[in-house]
């Protein structure tokens, strides 16, 4: 056991994420890190590969919080679920009233506010951190979403701003203490929400410039590099040409064409929808990303309907303005994408009583993190202006961008039903906007549909109170309640 603490910040669970955090930690100037894991041999390795980090090595709990200085601050970064429930009791029992618990995996957000309630009692401040960027912003420096105490944010914050990215435009580092308890689960849940969203609505543009522009994949990277200098600029753009133009060393063919079309996922996309069910808050484009990686995975599926199909839609003979076509409809759906992901942000802050600030999480997802854009500044000044916004697509400058690209996205997505080219996100999007937009919806008629069969009243546009109408009876209609 050390004579004396030696370390300030602490890292448990040194696999690639675990080992490249830590290696970052030690990298800042001020940061003496000390490591823990469960198995000793992994520990040893990280330390011998990296001399040059000065990392203070344990092998029990014990050694590892005797190596903190108080408040022992400690990042948990083993896989979610019962191994993450472990390692929190074992620090429990080794830490001291004060001192600072750090999950930085990829929690659902409500174990996290169960976390945090059952540690609380013991003086033990917990923080639920959702941390962006993979395995490189780990490394390099990642987009970190802390909730937690305002106190633990006091130590733990300055610690944090050391190891994020920052923001090309002002240097800023791309971490804010997000609020309390699950918040910063909840808002990282989000964010992968939208990234879901974002990759689908690509895989859409690309799959149309292929299968009815009739681009090569080549030819197609070279269109998303242009549009990577552009409104568009992104983190996924910007990788997606590089996917495209990527050829495969055996066969010679274009890499995507020799990847399996089955699109994985690890749940926090669904999570995403569940909880925006559950919060009332539509997530339409969002919820069809996730269900088309979910018909992408069952391929017997699509082999059976495939096999009835005796004719297929003849791909749309398209102008040479489609390539700007498709591009107009990507950035229209990806506002709605963003704006569909905000409205659940500001939803999960009203539900479970978090301050949540919209432009202040817009700004630390402009490095670092997956869904790293240009783009998030606008929004940033979108909620700057009005921190009261009811929507992105609202805001004067989104509003303004999505109805001079409507025409272009109307074009898309009826040549893409037209040429039988699934668009299921362009689709989902246009109707969600079209939706917010029109004066009169028929969930009117929906409304007289569940009055009829389960007399569940409705209201009048002429006239206040509740309504029934006896539809078993006379059809008289009787004034339920003001």
């Amino acid at each position: 056991m050390p004579d004396t603490p030696t370390a300030n910040i602490g890292v448990v669970g040194l696999a690639v994420m675990g080992s490249n955090l830590a290696r970052n930690l030690a990298s800042r100037e001020g940061n003496t890190v000390a490591v823990y894991n469960r198995s000793p041999g992994r520990t040893r390795d990280l330390v011998a590969e990296h001399p040059e980090a000065g990392f203070v090595p344990s092998e029990s709990v014990a050694d590892f919080a005797a190596s903190l200085s108080r408040p022992r601050t400690a990042i948990i970064m083993v896989q979610a679920g019962a191994a993450t429930d472990a390692v929190i009791s074992q620090l429990v029992e080794a830490f001291e009233p004060g001192d600072i618990i750090v999950d930085g995996g990829n929690a659902l957000f409500t174990d996290t506010i169960r976390r945090e309630a059952d540690i609380r009692p013991t003086g033990i401040h917990f923080v639920g951190t959702g941390i962006s960027g993979g395995e490189e912003g780990a490394l390099n420096g990642p987009s970190i979403m802390p909730g937690g105490t305002a106190e633990s944010y006091e130590t733990l914050g300055p610690i944090l701003e050391s190891i994020a990215a920052r923001a090309p435009e002002d240097g800023a580092p791309c971490v804010t203490h997000i609020g309390t308890d699950g918040a910063g689960h909840f808002v990282k849940m989000v964010h992968n929400g939208i990234e879901y969203a974002d990759m689908q609505l690509i895989a859409e543009a690309y799959d149309l410039l292929r299968n009815v522009g009739g681009y090569t994949p080549a030819q197609i990277a070279d269109i998303f590099a242009e549009w990577n200098t552009g409104e568009l600029e992104s983190y996924l753009i910007e990788i997606t040409a590089e996917v495209l133009r990527h050829v495969d060393p055996v066969t010679g063919a274009p890499f995507v064409d020799v990847v399996v079309d089955q699109a994985g996922q690890k749940g926090t996309g669904t999570w995403t929808v569940q909880q925006a069910l559950a919060l009332g808050t539509p997530v339409s484009g969002i919820a069809e990303a996730v269900f088309a990686r979910g018909v992408s995975s069952h391929p017997e599926q699509r082999s059976a309907v495939g096999a009835t199909i005796t004719s297929r839609p003849q791909p749309q003979v398209v102008p040479d303005t489609f390539v700007e076509d498709v591009r107009r409809a990507l950035y229209s759906s990806k506002v709605v994408a963003y704006a569909q992901g905000f409205d659940e942000i500001l939803a999960g802050g009203r539900e479970y009583g978090w301050q949540l600030d919209p432009g202040a999480i817009a700004k630390i997802w402009r490095a670092g993190c997956i869904i790293r854009a240009r783009f998030l500044n606008l929004i940033a000044d979108a909620y700057e202006r009005q921190p009261d916004l009811v929507s992105l697509l609202a805001d004067d400058f989104f509003a303004k961008a999505v109805a001079e690209g409507s025409d272009a996205w109307r074009r898309v997505v009826a040549t893409a039903a037209l040429s039988g080219v699934p668009a299921p996100a362009f689709s989902a999007s246009l109707a969600y906007y079209d939706s917010l937009s029109v004066d009169r919806l028929p969930a009117a008629l929906i409304q007289g549909q569940r009055d009829f069969f389960g007399a569940h009243t409705y209201r009048r546009v002429d006239l206040p109170g509740v309504f029934h109408t006896e539809w078993s009876g006379d059809r008289s209609e009787t004034k339920v309640s003001d």
